[in-house]
């Protein structure tokens, strides 16, 4: 039996070893028109959102060690695939206005920041001023169209 358990561990251990070298891309392309917004607004999203939706994402420790290297990696490609405030003044007027009502819509369910994010990133939940500043941002648009 005890055999056995170490040939298991021995295995686990070399598989574990064996996925550090897959190692996924970790890159922040450069800002090519970011997002031009009320100081207060900046400091909410870079500190809740720019590490997945921004190109200055900041690579945590954990992010160099597979698989969990993978998980943040695709987080952040999908991230910047959905919305990317590095690209924000790039984008026609009608399109950065529906990206800040789903901006809106996201904090005011609950659904962004992630939750599996804020385990790790407790400083990145949003207090209910920090969802004011946002609503108070989006809804200072709407008034002026």
């Amino acid at each position: 039996m005890k055999r056995g358990l170490k040939t298991m561990l021995l295995v686990l251990l070399a598989i574990v070893l064996g996925i550090q070298l897959f190692r996924s891309e970790r890159s922040n392309p450069p800002v090519m028109g970011d997002l031009r917004a009320p100081a207060a607004v900046k400091e909410v999203l870079r500190e809740s959102c720019y590490d997945c939706h921004s190109n200055e994402t900041i690579w945590p420790w954990y992010s160099a060690v597979n698989p969990v290297g993978w998980l943040v990696a695709a987080d952040v490609i999908e991230g910047r695939e959905h919305l990317n405030f590095s690209d924000w003044e790039n984008f026609e007027a009608q399109k950065r206005w529906h990206m800040k009502q789903e901006i809106l819509e996201v904090v005011e369910s609950g659904e962004m920041p992630l939750s599996v994010y804020l385990l790790m990133h407790g400083n990145a939940r949003l207090s209910t001023e920090d969802r004011a500043v946002l609503t108070q941002w989006v809804q200072s648009e709407d008034s002026m169209r």
